[in-house]
């Protein structure tokens, strides 16, 4: 007993000494050293640890700011250092603290190191983990053995992971997770800030988020707004549609994102393409809006059509319905090519409940060496390619013969049928006009026919009118080719606009329009019903 008490006295003036030492050493810049306050049983013991004192029982130390805790400790003055054992607790201040089984904690180097069921708490924010090695010197912690960080909007977990208490700032770093209710973030390398909730995306990443998906490789997300800004090529999906951009912005929370820089928008459930340079997404309601360079490429057709506009819109109607509808929207200087047809006009609507592109104001259309046009073009669409084409008001049909000869019709309204992609029978009702160069059988001009009728019907073969019907009380001339009156040879409306048709899927994005004096009367009138097609005879 008198030994034990010799040996505590011995003790105390030991940390006595070694507070005063600490006292100048803080005076004059030197280390900082760690001081045992409290033990309830205190002893040395050469044979178990000749270099350190034994302390059991409500152990508590001190280094500066700092204050450990735990049930039993060995303690290395010399080395200014202790290993503590059993509920270790370290507090700084009222807003720091980690827990730990064992710490091992070095005065010189101010370096922890904690083992078993780690758990550091900063304000809000908990790490948890099995090994954590904490510096004080920057108070930064971090695992290397899988942990996570939590905090009111989120959990983080990694393999590796680093945390700062000063900036609030994690970097985690293979097998990273991120996740909250609505939200889940599966990355390689990713910063997370606890106090500005923003995630930093350093590496290739995978973000889901109800029926979304994204993926990116740099760029930011905030957990509490649930904004995301993401850069270099990185893909937004959802519902079978995909867009990919050089930069994206998406609101997971209202459900929209925008994208800038060569945007590619695929739909693969309607079997079409858009692309432009900004692009707003709307997945509530499913549309899609692009411009700036805009094209639509429809690859739903055994022809692809590539198509542009200043502007282009793809909007879903009755979604989540047995009546879901889709209509795509072109505006202003529409151009579009594909290998057998080509268009022009002012805008242009595709519905999807009849399959029917409409083109409005000026409307010229294609068909290798068939040129169509009037006030409205219809084109109805089948599964593989075009069923038919309807033409309403101040219609023309021209057929290029040669540089000087045209085959020409023109009438109120207008139908073609197709067959595997060319016109195979016309339909014409309404103040027919004709001019007709029939060929014999070595495709030399017989002669020119000019004709008028209410009605006609025509068919073509090989993409060329071969024969034309109308009613008996039409008129018609026939002329030899040197009897041909020149104010015969071309109808008051013809005009071949060659010059305007797009030659190819990057021409598109050079508009010529029609030269003046040659676009469309402005007419204003009512719907009168035209005559069906009956009584028909062969000319």
């Amino acid at each position: 007993m008198r030994k034990f008490a010799v040996i505590s006295i011995l003790l105390f003036h030991i940390i006595a000494v070694a507070a005063q030492a600490q006292a100048d050493s803080t005076k004059t810049g030197q280390k900082s050293y760690v001081h045992m306050l409290h033990s309830d049983v205190t002893r040395f013991d050469e044979a178990v640890n000749p270099d350190a004192w034994i302390l059991v029982g409500d152990v508590r130390f001190r280094r500066d700011s700092m204050y450990m805790y735990c049930d039993s400790a060995h303690y290395f003055q010399k080395k200014n250092a202790f290993q503590a054992f059993g509920n270790v607790k370290m507090e700084q201040g009222d807003t720091l603290f980690l827990f730990g089984d064992y710490l091992d904690f070095d005065g010189n180097t101010n370096l922890a190191r904690v083992r078993g069921n780690v758990r550091l708490i900063d304000h809000n924010t908990v790490l948890e983990t099995d090994s954590l090695d904490f510096d004080r010197n920057i108070n930064l912690g971090y695992f290397f053995k899988y942990g996570t960080l939590s905090d009111e909007e989120s959990t983080l977990s990694s393999y590796y992971g680093e945390y700062s208490i000063d900036s609030k700032e994690a970097f985690f770093q293979y097998d990273v997770s991120l996740e909250n209710p609505k939200f889940r973030l599966l990355s390689d390398t990713l910063r997370y800030n606890t106090a500005s909730k923003y995630a930093t995306i350093l590496g290739p990443t995978n973000m889901y988020s109800g029926q979304s998906e994204v993926y990116s490789e740099r760029g930011h997300y905030n957990t509490a707004s649930k904004k995301a800004f993401l850069l270099d090529r990185s893909v937004l999906y959802n519902k079978k549609k995909e867009i990919t951009a050089d930069s994206l912005y998406y609101d997971i929370a209202a459900g929209y994102s925008e994208a800038f820089g060569d945007i590619v928008f695929s739909d693969t459930l309607n079997r079409n393409m858009l692309k432009g340079e900004y692009a707003y997404v709307n997945e509530i309601v499913d549309s899609a809006y692009i411009t700036d360079r805009a094209m639509v490429i429809d690859f739903s057709q055994k022809d692809s059509l590539f198509m542009h506009a200043d502007t282009i819109w793809a909007v879903s109607y009755n979604i989540d319905t047995d009546s879901l509808y889709r209509m795509v929207k072109a505006y202003r200087k529409v151009r579009a090519w594909g290998k057998e047809m080509q268009a022009v006009c002012d805008s242009l609507v595709f519905d999807s409940r009849d399959t029917c592109m409409t083109m409005y104001k000026d409307p010229i259309l294609w068909n290798n060496g068939i040129q169509l046009l009037g006030e409205v073009v219809k084109v109805y669409l089948d599964s593989t390619s075009i069923d038919w084409v309807h033409i309403m008001r101040q219609t023309l049909y021209a057929e290029e013969m040669d540089s000087v000869n045209y085959n020409q019709i023109k009438g109120q309204e207008m139908k073609f049928f197709f067959d595997e992609g060319k016109i195979s029978e016309m339909q014409v009702i309404g103040s027919v006009e004709i001019v007709f160069y029939p060929l014999d059988s070595d495709s030399s001009y017989v002669g020119m026919n000019t004709t008028v009728a209410g009605k006609a019907i025509a068919y073509l073969k090989d993409g060329q009118v071969d024969k034309v019907v109308v009613p008996k009380e039409a008129k018609g001339v026939f002329y030899p080719m040197s009897q041909r009156p020149h104010d015969k040879r071309y109808l008051g409306n013809f005009v071949w606009f060659d010059y305007v048709r797009p030659q190819s899927k990057e021409d598109i994005f050079n508009w010529r329009g029609k030269a003046k004096g040659t676009t469309l009367k402005v007419i204003n009138r009512g719907n009168i019903p035209l005559p069906v097609l009956n009584g028909l005879k062969e000319e």
